[in-house]
């Protein structure tokens, strides 16, 4: 466990952030892996199935993960504030929602899959694997929400670190499995879904193993978990507001999809692989809005508003300056890169070209995503949920479908669009970036967040609207 609350607020924040940052790297490496294998091993059919499922599984997520999420921000509040029985009893609560979500969307992901990838208008050719590894995939849920909650609530405690060695083990054994599934034993697609599967339960029994034996506040044990209402009307309060974002950000995701896969497998292959290596390259600007949230939250807990400034200071500088490294190295490499994933031309240049475009405005989506750190920290969620919504559904999605098709259909009128093909895709997502940006720093200078906390901020009224 890290107080936070003392000490250098640069300092802290990047030893905190950085073995969520490798961890973050690690578990992204699950995905990664799998679609490297998939790709040169099976083809890019294989390729684009596999990643016209992820929105569809982030859609099925997302919900409870954004209240996972207003859980954390619940402990990490009550840890500041130095209330350890609070802190137990939210974590019991935690684990008894996560547990209820958990079943339920396994239940809707395996009876719906098909009718899901019809709505999104997935290819035909496509369909056969993109249902197969959806259907194994969410099997799974129960130790995803499992795993996922144990990682949540240690950063909500302060331990960034312990998180990490579960996550190396379980992307060392998905690496290993995904060789012997998929290249030694030739079970296809449904090779990659089994061996992330077995890698995350195995990580999920071996984190509670551990925290059962080492741990003083987190003890698994379903016969003595305690719910608490109140608790849980506070975590969904903060976390509700996430959790719907996320929700229909899944959403928007699959409706970027829908419009992906209008132009056929190889655009939906170079979509993914190229989505791929920016969902890695966004990380380091995510873990930093991460560890700025649960520094906020300590120290709003504690009454230091004063630390809360000099960190989102001190973040935006260390997110911004390796956004802008990241980016440079993307543009140089994009080719290479692609190629990791496929053989294929046509495919590489797709991706490549996506890469170009995106990667330029890197810097956009860390400012986005540290001004939001701040808000949910103070447990303000609501407002960077509408502006997430606006950015996306307002901005990006129309945007999308305006540059890439040639004429649009909108309530039986006929409307001329930019016609730039799947390149029209790429630039909307920069334009959702920067308008979340702008709302962002509007609603962070109004001060309204201060006002937000499970524990009060105690501030003066004048610094309220700075």
């Amino acid at each position: 466990m890290k107080d936070l609350t003392t000490g250098s607020v640069g300092k802290n924040i990047l030893r905190f952030a950085m073995p969520m940052l490798v961890g973050h790297m690690f578990q992204q490496l699950y995905t990664f892996v799998d679609q490297i294998i998939v790709g040169r091993y099976l083809g890019k059919e294989a390729l684009a199935a596999v990643g016209a499922s992820f929105p569809v599984i982030f859609t099925l997520i997302a919900l409870i993960i954004g209240i996972a999420t207003g859980g954390t921000i619940v402990i990490s509040q009550f840890f500041g504030a130095k209330n350890f029985t609070k802190v137990k009893r939210a974590i019991d609560t935690i684990f008894i929602v996560m547990g209820i979500f958990a079943v339920i969307m396994t239940v809707v992901g395996i009876s719906f899959s098909e009718e899901i990838f019809r709505l999104i208008k997935l290819p035909e050719e496509l369909m056969p694997m993109a249902n197969t590894y959806l259907t194994i995939y969410v099997s799974g849920l129960v130790v995803f929400f499992g795993y996922n909650g144990v990682a949540a609530i240690l950063r909500g405690l302060g331990d960034s670190i312990t998180p990490l060695y579960f996550l190396v083990l379980a992307t060392i054994l998905n690496i290993g499995l995904d060789l012997l599934f998929i290249v030694k034993l030739g079970w296809g697609i449904e090779g990659a879904a089994f061996a992330t599967l077995i890698a995350q339960g195995t990580a999920f029994i071996v984190a509670i193993f551990y925290l059962n034996r080492n741990h003083e506040l987190i003890k698994f044990n379903i016969r003595e978990f305690a719910f608490d209402w109140e608790i849980f009307r506070q975590s969904l309060r903060i976390g509700l507001p996430t959790g719907l974002q996320q929700t229909f950000v899944a959403l928007g995701m699959m409706a970027l999809m829908s419009i992906v896969n209008g132009f056929g497998t190889d655009v939906v292959a170079g979509y993914t692989a190229a989505g791929r290596l920016d969902s890695l390259a966004v990380i380091p600007s995510m873990v930093f809005s991460l560890a700025l949230s649960t520094f906020v939250g300590q120290n709003i807990g504690a009454g230091k508003i004063d630390r809360v400034k000099k960190g989102l200071t001190r973040t935006m500088l260390m997110s911004s300056a390796t956004a802008a490294l990241i980016s440079i190295l993307i543009i140089i490499f994009k080719y290479p890169l692609m190629s990791l994933f496929t053989y294929d031309q046509a495919v590489i240049n797709i991706g490549g070209d996506y890469l170009t475009i995106v990667t330029a405005f890197y810097l956009l989506f860390t400012g986005m995503f540290v001004y939001g750190g701040v808000m949910r920290g103070a447990g303000d969620t609501l407002i960077p949920m509408f502006i997430t919504l606006f950015s996306l559904w307002i901005v990006r999605i129309p945007a999308a479908v305006f540059l890439s098709q040639e004429t649009i259909e909108i309530f039986g009128l006929t409307i001329k669009g930019a016609g730039m093909g799947q390149s029209g895709i790429w630039w909307s997502i920069p334009s959702g970036w920067g308008i979340g940006l702008v709302l962002s720093y509007i609603y962070y200078r109004t001060g309204r967040w201060k006002r937000k906390g499970v524990i009060k901020a105690k501030v003066e009224p004048a610094t309220i609207t700075r």
